[in-house]
């Protein structure tokens, strides 16, 4: 039977809550009624916040991660490893292994996997950006840290012929200590960063 509510304003809202990932009709009425209880100040303050959010937040011209600025802090620290680049999906993975604090070298974030039946192709990806930066010449070694899936395996593929006109390049594919089909951002910090350290060169084999 279909929740009756007791205003339309209230159902609009829980609507709108209820279009985000994870987040059931049941969930949203809580956390809507949850801000209905705070004062108007409070909820103004996550409103504003999530605008702000919205318009100003860019991506790194450099690696694609999050950032307020046109480069981000990853990228303009001067401390980190420049000839090392840590290519993952998300700004999630990109999270999970800085938790880890193991790994000191910049990154480049693709954007998603290769997926045909999700209709996203190498085209939609940052791969041909990264082919960019390795052809600059600061890279030494690209570490394909994409989670062990189909599609993570076949981006991990297609990348490696990408830069397989680089014979000085060393790429490798994190250890799998982490389990075949497992999300990267979902692996514990300690497994993650073994992972990372245990880095094998990347066959085709």
């Amino acid at each position: 039977m279909e929740q009756q509510y007791p205003s339309r304003l209230l159902e609009n809202a829980v609507s709108q809550f209820s279009r985000l990932p994870g987040i059931g009709r049941k969930t949203a009425l809580r956390l809507v009624l949850h801000l209905l209880r705070q004062d108007t100040e409070d909820v103004e303050q996550l409103a504003s916040a999530l605008t702000t959010m919205k318009r100003e937040v860019k991506h790194c011209n450099v690696c694609h991660n999050i950032s307020d600025q046109d480069v981000c802090p990853i990228c303009s620290d001067p401390r980190r490893d420049r000839s090392t680049v840590c290519v993952v999906e998300n700004i999630q993975d990109v999270m999970a292994i800085e938790n880890t604090q193991q790994f000191h070298g910049l990154y480049h974030v693709l954007g998603g996997v290769i997926s045909p039946m999700d209709g996203i192709g190498p085209s939609d990806l940052e791969i041909q950006s990264l082919v960019d930066r390795v052809g600059q010449g600061d890279v030494d070694e690209v570490i394909l840290a994409l989670s062990p899936t189909m599609e993570g395996d076949t981006t991990n593929f297609y990348i490696f012929r990408k830069l397989a006109s680089y014979p000085q390049l060393k790429v490798t594919v994190i250890a799998r200590g982490i389990s075949v089909g497992d999300e990267l951002e979902y692996t514990d910090e300690v497994t993650l960063g073994r992972s990372i350290l245990n880095r094998t060169l990347f066959e085709t084999k």
